[in-house]
């Protein structure tokens, strides 16, 4: 027997909770990796788990709340979806100023771990991607798109292995940003189709 899916807003909010706390964790130990081995794609992604963990905290808060209120959140949330791609500005101005190439396998590996991470928050919220309108689109892409930015990290891993270069792990950081650009964009197209007819 099947079990059933609970995509109720009781649901929505347990899968939000789960993915916000698995963000969170991961945040860290991310971030001490980037710092540890000075890398430009680990430091733009650490962030994005802190950001990720920042909008499942909100969508958690504002499960229950009229779509007006909803569609405004929404379109914060499009704000916050960017924050990775400024992060990315400051670390490859540091970069440029220490050209040092990070450690490759510590880079794949936390790379690994990160898309183990986020493929299974785009599990706990791929049902709900259609829930709440702008909220949880906003999580289900950023756990989407995190799974591809990882996957390009452990590949800059490897190429950092092979050729000793700071471009694979730059060239990644920037593909990070740009997918964070894009996804802010979809975010905001969402939110305001919901705050249209939210409008007296």
């Amino acid at each position: 027997m099947i079990a059933k899916v609970d995509s109720t807003p009781g649901g929505l909010r347990r899968a939000v909770a789960a993915a916000a706390l698995l963000n969170l964790a991961y945040f860290f130990i991310e971030f001490w990796a980037a710092h540890h081995i000075s890398s430009v794609s680990l430091f733009a992604d650490s962030v994005d788990f802190l950001e990720d963990a920042a909008v499942n905290s909100l969508i958690f808060i504002a499960v229950g709340w009229s779509l007006r209120r909803r569609s405004i959140l929404g379109m914060g949330l499009a704000g916050i979806l960017l924050v990775p791609a400024l992060a990315f500005a400051w670390t490859v101005w540091r970069k440029v100023q220490a050209p040092e190439p990070p450690e490759p396998w510590l880079l794949s590996a936390t790379g690994c771990g990160a898309l183990a991470v986020n493929v299974g928050c785009a599990l706990l919220l791929a049902r709900f991607r259609h829930h709440s309108g702008s909220l949880t689109r906003a999580a289900f892409l950023s756990a989407r798109n995190d799974a591809v930015a990882n996957i390009a990290i452990m590949s800059a891993g490897f190429a950092t292995l092979r050729w000793f270069s700071i471009w694979p792990d730059l060239v990644v950081g920037l593909g990070i940003a740009l997918m964070n650009v894009d996804a802010a964009k979809d975010v905001w197209r969402a939110a305001r189709a919901e705050r249209r007819p939210a409008q007296p």
